[in-house]
């Protein structure tokens, strides 16, 4: 078919501009941050970036030679998404990483969508968030150059230590993160595609703007412009604004609803990073905000020249019931009849959970105090758990919530502690439910875990023995977490590698154990 001349009325617009055009400028444009992070990562970054790229264009091409099809991976736009996906990976992960994402990229996202033009979120990121949900503990180990573990900058902020700003924007220093983490490169290559006219300003400014907004209103630390940078440098947004959300493919094609998009990127990024627990905020951000580009598309659409408002475009286009209306009835039926399903089976079980879930409670509180054969209620550890009314416990422990608080006896009913079930929101995947045995003096007699959902092979390692086990036999006023390790103080808790917020909230939850303790036992 491509042989076929194409025969409309004139005048014909005409221009160079091509896919290809299109794609060399985006590879212009990456390459600052390209090189910036391959200078400062060193050669596992460049064979990250080779294998990604590599295998983004090995993989159109024998698409294209197996479904018979022109030789599409010739426009440059697979060289684009294999750069995007390496730029967004962390400087040390084994190569298969890059591989296996740049394969799901272009052939599940990509190809088995019709190609270029037709799919309907951005490769790169689908690529990313396939990364992040298979091999979330790979995805997630930042190191130095030196291959020292460490947090990214936006982690050392939640952990309320400071970061270089000079670093953060240059790529430079002891900043860590993805390979593209040169906020100075990134905007260059924005500025690039804006002065170029390759992109327009409505969406990234969009974006940014709705992102620091929110940023500044919920993040905690108010206008401050060492906290709004840091974030704006960090994380991500700069390179999803420029280069990700304004994909043309899967971006909406007016200006007014290329601002709201924008919006809802810049507004998903920030509640993420706000209000969430995931490796990432601003991919998915984006890719739930790709679903909107059609809708937009569909109703916010300029008034053709010469109609007046209120008259009617012609029948020809086909009418909001027809279109929309008719999938959303059937889908909520859908919905409907498997939320009464739901609740049919959850009142037949919620008993039997129940009862599970109060022994495994009590399991916990058992295992914690060693020697203790049987659980009893304290009636006023209870009046004092109840007073809290479900909110956070004191100012000084982040997120804590006292859930529960009982008295351990012996087989003779002598006493043998009290266990303190405490929830922490601090930790770095979500909520950390956790029992501390303690005796009546304030001696840890052990922690047990019931609730622990963070990155394997990182944060989950707070349950194993070697770091829980530090806490028990100790009596200390309050615990204090080391995380260069090789802690010698009586009170120090060696973090876990890799793993400072989750360590921190382990030792905060402690802390408030041990407080409420003195507070409602000792006077």
């Amino acid at each position: 078919m491509s042989a076929y001349l194409n025969m409309s009325a004139g005048p014909h617009a005409r221009s160079r501009l091509s896919t290809g055009n299109v794609m060399r400028d985006v590879c212009i444009a990456l390459l600052p941050a390209t090189v910036v992070g391959v200078w400062h990562f060193g050669l596992n970054a460049l064979l990250t970036v080779l294998a990604s790229v590599t295998t983004a264009v090995l993989t159109e091409y024998l698409f294209d030679r197996i479904a018979k099809r022109g030789a599409t991976w010739r426009d440059g736009s697979a060289v684009v998404t294999g750069l995007l996906l390496a730029l967004c990976l962390p400087p040390t992960v084994p190569l298969y990483i890059p591989i296996l994402g740049s394969l799901f990229a272009i052939l599940f996202v990509k190809c088995f969508f019709g190609g270029l033009g037709k799919n309907f979120m951005n490769p790169a990121l689908a690529g990313r968030c396939f990364l992040l949900i298979s091999f979330s503990s790979t995805m997630t180990n930042y190191k130095y150059v030196d291959a020292v573990s460490s947090a990214t900058p936006l982690v050392s902020l939640a952990n309320g230590e400071k970061v270089n700003l000079l670093e953060l924007f240059l790529g430079s220093g002891s900043v860590t993160g993805v390979i593209g983490c040169s906020a100075a490169a990134l905007l260059a290559g924005g500025i690039y595609l804006l002065a170029i006219r390759a992109i327009t300003w409505e969406i990234p400014v969009a974006a940014l703007a709705v992102f620091t907004l929110f940023i500044a209103i919920f993040g905690g630390h108010g206008f401050s412009p060492a906290f709004l940078l840091a974030n704006l440098m960090g994380g991500g947004i700069l390179m999803g604004s420029f280069f990700m959300a304004t994909d043309p493919v899967t971006s909406p094609v007016t200006s007014p609803g290329q601002l709201i998009f924008g919006a809802a990127v810049g507004l998903l990024a920030a509640i993420f990073r706000v209000f969430g627990s995931s490796a990432d905020s601003v991919s998915y951000a984006i890719i739930i905000s790709n679903l909107l580009t059609p809708l937009l598309d569909e109703f916010v659409v300029p008034l053709p020249f010469g109609l007046r408002k209120g008259a009617k475009e012609g029948s020809g286009k086909s009418s909001f019931s027809a279109s929309m209306l008719r999938p959303a009835v059937k889908l909520t039926l859908i919905t409907l009849l498997a939320g009464v399903g739901l609740a049919a089976v959850f009142n037949l079980t919620k008993d039997t959970i129940s009862e599970q879930k109060l022994q495994k409670q009590i399991d916990s509180y058992l295992e914690v105090l060693p020697g203790a054969t049987e659980i009893e209620e304290n009636d006023a550890l209870k009046a004092a758990v109840a007073s809290l009314e479900g909110k956070n416990y004191g100012t000084s422990f982040g997120k804590i919530k006292i859930n529960d608080a009982v008295q351990g006896l012996d087989g003779s009913g002598s006493e043998v502690g009290y266990a303190v079930n405490v929830t922490t929101g601090d930790g770095f995947d979500g909520n950390i439910t956790m029992t501390i045995g303690l005796a009546a003096d304030g001696t840890v007699k052990g922690i047990s875990f019931t609730e622990i959902n963070e990155t394997a092979g990182m944060g989950m390692r707070c349950k194993d023995p070697e770091f829980k086990d530090q806490f028990t036999g100790r009596k200390v006023e309050s615990f204090l977490l080391n995380k260069s390790g090789d802690s010698s103080g009586e009170n120090e808790i060696d973090s876990v590698s890799g793993a400072s917020i989750s360590s921190q909230a382990v030792v905060n939850a402690v802390n408030a154990a041990l407080d409420f303790l003195r507070s409602h036992v000792n006077g």
